[in-house]
């Protein structure tokens, strides 16, 4: 039976894997730049400031992914565009795309520097922990501008097939934003030891050098001279503009729900103490890279979808859609096994404080389990955004984090006392909730598809 699923599926596999592969390690460099910020914070400078790191990354994340989820309604777009071989429509939405994300990014600038910065001392967290992060947020809030502007061209050549030229981008921009960050932190070369600040600073330098390079090989490649012919950098229009808004709007939400609420559990968790809060950047920072792959999978699911979408094969479509679940769910099993038998290993990565590595070894274990759920929920997205089905997704994850995962974490965490644990197993019932809830819609949609095309 499993060889006849595998041969049935081989061709499927391939192609996914040969996609998503550079995608998987251009979206780990997303998070590696907070995970390298982490390291070298808790290496260089100690609990406090590791905490420091885990209160704005959690608060910096809930605009981030509002950007990049505006950013991913140019892929589906373009995708399908490709599939039918309308060349000149791809760069219309690319003018259109590039406008729109720098307007987006200059937004949530201001609301990080005017909003957030503002009300971050009334959020029940240590002062000194305060002091630390208010100019890691600032610092991070101006790299947003950048990050949009990469994100636009990254979007739109992974849009067409072509992800290998951003994962190097971001390779060499991750090694780059490691360096600085140690010498700034630690204080070499006569530099003053500056902490936190000095991962802020690598990290905007990395941003602003990772978008001119990126606009440079899109605009300059052969390889998008036939789509180019229509792209002028001040043509918007409200029609394109609307395509992009009804994908890429919902997709942030979608985001946006997700991580507000670990970035809600992380603030509930402040309130427990330092220990646990510096715990939880460890054990979160490690789910979020095995996240990352499981969302460069849902990337390439959703170009693939779009791609035979355009074509009208359908058959096609699901069995890729298909594919996608068995690749993401041999991966996230491979995740699981590790954190659950190197748990007691892992957060010596980022500390050597006794007490966090704990409470972070326990935590761990229970991130082995919600991998799967995690994996899935996230390719479920995917596929579905590749067929343009955004609305109902988000009501879904709306409903699986924020009416019954963190409700659930604050009744077992803080009203029955069970902790930083109580909390984290209410987000994992959260995140089996939106697995089983979009693996039936895209079932759903599918099988419709496939019979639509068989009358």
């Amino acid at each position: 039976m499993l060889l006849n699923l595998y041969t049935k599926y081989k061709p499927y596999y391939r192609e996914n894997l040969i996609l998503a592969g550079p995608i998987v390690v251009s979206q780990i460099g997303h998070m590696a730049v907070h995970i390298a910020d982490s390291i070298i914070v808790g290496q260089f400078a100690g609990t406090a400031q590791l905490a420091a790191v885990s209160l704005v990354n959690s608060l910096f994340m809930l605009t981030l992914v509002l950007g990049m989820g505006i950013s991913y309604g140019l892929t589906p777009l373009i995708a399908q565009e490709n599939g039918r071989k309308n060349y000149d429509e791809c760069g219309k939405l690319l003018s259109n795309s590039l406008i729109i994300n720098i307007l987006t990014g200059s937004l949530l600038y201001a609301i990080l520097h005017f909003g957030t910065l503002s009300i971050i001392d009334h959020l029940g967290q240590s002062a000194e922990v305060v002091a630390y992060a208010k100019p890691y947020l600032g610092l991070l809030a101006f790299s947003i501008v950048p990050l949009m502007i990469f994100q636009t061209f990254k979007q739109f050549a992974e849009g067409l097939g072509f992800t290998m030229q951003a994962m190097l981008i971001s390779i060499f921009g991750n090694i780059l934003n490691i360096i600085l960050g140690i010498i700034l932190v630690k204080g070499m070369f006569g530099i003053t030891p500056m902490g936190v600040k000095g991962v802020g600073i690598s990290t905007l330098v990395d941003r602003m050098l990772m978008a001119l390079v990126m606009c440079i090989y899109v605009l300059r490649s052969k390889n998008f001279k036939i789509y180019l012919q229509k792209f002028k950098i001040n043509a918007i229009d409200k029609v394109r503009s609307m395509q992009i808004f009804k994908i890429g709007a919902p997709v942030a939400m979608q985001y946006i729900f997700e991580i507000s609420a670990f970035s809600g559990a992380a603030i509930l968790i402040g309130t427990i103490g330092a220990a646990p809060q510096a715990a939880h950047q460890i054990a979160i920072t490690l789910a979020a890279l095995t996240y990352m792959v499981a969302n460069g999978i849902a990337s390439s699911a959703t170009i693939k979808t779009g791609n035979y979408l355009g074509q009208r094969n359908f058959t096609d479509l699901r069995r890729s859609a298909i594919a996608s679940y068995h690749v993401v769910l041999a991966f996230m099993i491979c995740a699981a096994l590790l954190f659950v038998f190197a748990s007691s290993l892992l957060p010596y990565i980022y500390t050597d404080d006794l007490k966090v590595v704990t409470i972070a070894a326990q935590l761990l274990i229970i991130a082995g389990f919600f991998q799967l759920f995690d994996g899935t929920q996230v390719v479920g997205l995917g596929v579905l955004r590749g067929i343009g089905d955004v609305n109902m997704p988000t009501f879904i994850t709306f409903l699986s984090y924020w009416v019954i995962g963190i409700p659930l974490g604050y009744f077992l965490g803080i009203y029955l006392e069970m902790g930083v644990k109580g909390i984290w197993y209410g987000l994992t019932f959260g995140l089996l909730t939106a697995s089983i809830l979009l693996f039936f819609r895209l079932q759903h949609r599918t099988r419709l598809l496939v019979s639509k095309q068989t009358t």
